[in-house]
């Protein structure tokens, strides 16, 4: 565990089997699912998969730390819905890598700058963007619109 004395929550789960035929739960079991790699990768499927769930883990968080945004620009955004895409790519030291897409829509948002503004800002205070920072790669749209990061905007400028 990180040594942090201002923890504010700790996840626990406990694994077995991994990712091709294993069982996963949490410790409160408010989540328990069956593991299984996907169809795709020569699984048998009828189960998840460690992406399917850091898809769902990242979408969610990233959708609090929009609401976290807004709420401090005095914005309401109620009606947020992200479509994340989580990639396994095979590396060139036979390891494993993560890519993710995020495509965020904001219906009540209408400028397409402040969509974006919105956007790049829930990303500087989103756990899993500042966890995954430099090292997977993250790509964000807003509205359909690309979201840079805040170092290419800022040189941009």
């Amino acid at each position: 565990m990180a040594h942090n004395e201002h923890v504010i929550y700790t996840a626990n789960a406990h694994v077995t089997g991994g990712r091709a035929a294993g069982h996963g739960r949490t410790s409160d079991g408010a989540l328990e699912v069956d593991l299984r790699a996907p169809l795709e990768r020569g699984g048998e499927g009828g189960g998840t998969n460690p992406e399917q769930l850091f898809a769902i883990g990242y979408a969610a968080c990233f959708e609090s730390a929009l609401a976290t945004a807004a709420r401090r620009r005095r914005i309401d955004v109620a009606d947020v819905a992200i479509d994340a895409s989580v990639s396994l790519i095979p590396t060139e030291s036979r390891g494993y890598a993560l890519a993710v897409t995020l495509a965020v829509t904001l219906p009540s948002i209408e400028d397409a700058v402040d969509a974006v503004e919105l956007v790049r800002a829930a990303h500087q205070i989103c756990p899993y963007s500042n966890a995954t920072r430099g090292n997977i790669d993250v790509v964000l749209t807003a509205n359909g619109r690309a979201v840079e990061p805040a170092e290419s905007a800022a040189a941009g400028r």
